[in-house]
């Protein structure tokens, strides 16, 4: 029995087409898995997709604006139309914008919220039903280090990414007689482009987090794809309501 098969699945990945997400798509399609990736730039598509496809994987880009419900309906609905079901949900659409609480205006603040947080809720609703229909599915919310810790210019992503791993819980409860498992990853500091403009506007913070992580490195995108090919797969299936960190030991480093 090999746990980690998952061909004939489907999976819907917002934010998919770089980063972390792209990551998380690669490891859920090396098992076997059709993907839908979804964003806003399409230009990125093409070399996401190329990707996917040297694995062997049925591949589309879907646009859209995760903010919006009627969008997330539409990601599920186009999903479904393309490849006759969904699976595996992964909600990894995400932004932040660094400033000190006190300076954020009101549509930043938003903003923030209806992308990290909003989202992935919308997103989760659109597939409950899908998934209930054929008998269960997969959900994993994309948190942060920041679901954990404080940081002084990260009020909106913070409140964001804590949200997520209360709500990943509460939608873990509901639809686990559905069938349905909800969890969360928080990743660590990983070298993505969000967290390269981090770099140029945190002083030190490249070497405060290499000091603080066990594992003495920064993580790269390909560090995401095996806990996102556990949590899409059989391996998971008694795992519901979870936030794992993926982060080097950082959240319990010194």
């Amino acid at each position: 029995m090999n746990l980690f098969e998952i061909k004939g699945k489907v999976a819907l990945v917002t934010g998919g087409n770089g980063g972390i997400g792209l990551a998380m798509a690669q490891g859920i399609a090396s098992c076997g898995a059709s993907i839908a990736i979804a964003g806003r730039n399409e230009e990125k598509s093409g070399p996401a997709l190329a990707s996917l496809r040297e694995l062997g994987a049925r591949c589309v880009f879907i646009t859209g604006d995760v903010t919006k419900k009627a969008a997330c309906q539409k990601l599920v609905a186009d999903t479904v139309s393309e490849f006759g079901r969904l699976d595996i949900l992964v909600n990894n659409a995400g932004t932040s914008i660094r400033k000190m609480p006190d300076e954020y205006t009101e549509d930043e603040w938003h903003h923030v919220l209806d992308t990290n947080l909003t989202s992935a809720f919308f997103c989760s609703q659109a597939a409950y039903e899908p998934m209930k229909r054929q008998g269960g599915g997969k959900m994993i919310n994309i948190g942060s280090m920041m679901s954990l810790f404080g940081a002084p210019y990260a009020t909106p992503y913070a409140s964001s990414k804590g949200g997520i791993v209360q709500m990943t819980r509460a939608l873990a409860t509901a639809w686990a007689k559905d069938n349905i498992q909800v969890n969360a990853v928080l990743p660590g500091w990983i070298d993505t482009d969000l967290t390269r403009r981090a770099r140029e506007q945190v002083p030190g913070l490249q070497q405060r987090v290499e000091d603080r992580t066990p594992a003495a490195r920064w993580g790269r995108p390909p560090d995401m794809a095996g806990v996102a090919a556990f949590l899409a797969s059989p391996a998971s299936d008694f795992v519901t309501g979870a936030a794992i960190p993926v982060d080097g030991g950082y959240s319990i480093g010194m």
